[in-house]
């Protein structure tokens, strides 16, 4: 276990936020018991982690979908390494949903019987760089409110997460382990709706067209940032004392990437993708006008 500073910390080659991270689950997660119907979401950060959450929550919880409940996303569906207070995931009912930011080689063993299902959520790390950037900025008390400096945090890997080419090609290059679906930010921006049914059909959860259509609607950005059980509003409000409303949230945009970067900085990031991702076989979106 390592602190390099007063966010981060490293364990065995990954940095997570101390934040709520829970250490005990963390270190004995490869005994953590892993159940036939687990559903696991795997992002990098900000990559859509919120977004999906909602859209699971609404795909798997009817009063979810009616608004007849009040229990936020977080709590639906939490993150398996941070947690604020003690939680014994034993005692969760089934089905239980999960989301974590965790690199392939750190999770549970029980999750390669290819039984739990797994969904990576990825999007062009251009824009999640740029997403990253404004949510330390804004949130914690980050290494460097500087883009240029941390353009170079985010390509060495000294952020949450780590390295992103890492993260990706890690769990893609080990597919095979487990029983997964992978699924583009930007798809899911396109078309809310075809994502839906691809997930459903993954998930093997058959809804109706009425219901199908209640999802889309709240799971689209705009519904969400006003929507108090998935915009983590209280959250902020308790760990980061954010008091504004929607903030968690800022554009959700494809390609706000070229309000940031310049010709050269994209000439140098496109050099490094090039490099690290040559013959990598899924596909990315950079520009909401691209097909």
């Amino acid at each position: 276990m390592e602190h390099t500073n007063n966010f981060l910390i490293k364990f065995k080659g990954c940095y997570f936020a101390n934040t709520q991270l829970n250490l005990e689950i963390l270190e004995n997660l490869d005994d953590f018991e892993i159940r036939d119907d687990d559903v696991f979401i795997i992002t990098y950060p900000k990559s859509g982690t919120v977004w999906f959450q909602q859209m699971l929550c609404l795909i798997y919880f009817e009063e979810h979908r009616k608004g007849i409940g009040d229990l936020e996303t977080v709590e639906r569906i939490p993150f398996i390494e941070y947690s604020p207070q003690k939680v014994d995931f034993a005692e969760k009912p089934s089905p239980r949903l999960f989301v974590t930011h965790i690199p392939y080689y750190l999770v549970p063993r029980g999750l390669k019987n290819k039984k739990a299902k797994v969904i990576y959520i990825y999007r062009n790390p251009k824009d999640v760089m740029c997403s990253f950037f404004h949510f330390l900025k804004k949130l914690t008390a980050s290494a460097t409110d500087n883009f240029v400096e941390f353009m170079k945090l985010f390509l060495e890997g000294e952020v949450v997460g780590s390295l992103w080419f890492d993260h990706i090609k890690g769990w893609y290059e080990h597919k095979s382990l487990f029983n997964i679906q992978f699924l583009m930010y930007e798809e899911m921006k396109k078309d809310l709706r075809g994502s839906v049914l691809k997930v459903c059909k993954f998930l093997g959860k058959e809804l109706s067209e009425e219901d199908v259509d209640a999802v889309v609607r709240q799971a689209t950005f705009e519904n969400m940032k006003n929507d108090p059980r998935a915009n983590y509003d209280n959250k902020l409000k308790t760990f980061f004392g954010i008091q504004k409303k929607g903030h968690f949230f800022r554009k959700g945009t494809i390609g706000d990437w070229k309000n940031h970067m310049t010709a050269e900085q994209n000439e140098k990031f496109d050099m490094i993708f090039q490099t690290k991702m040559k013959d990598f076989p899924l596909k990315f979106i950079w520009d909401m006008n691209e097909e």
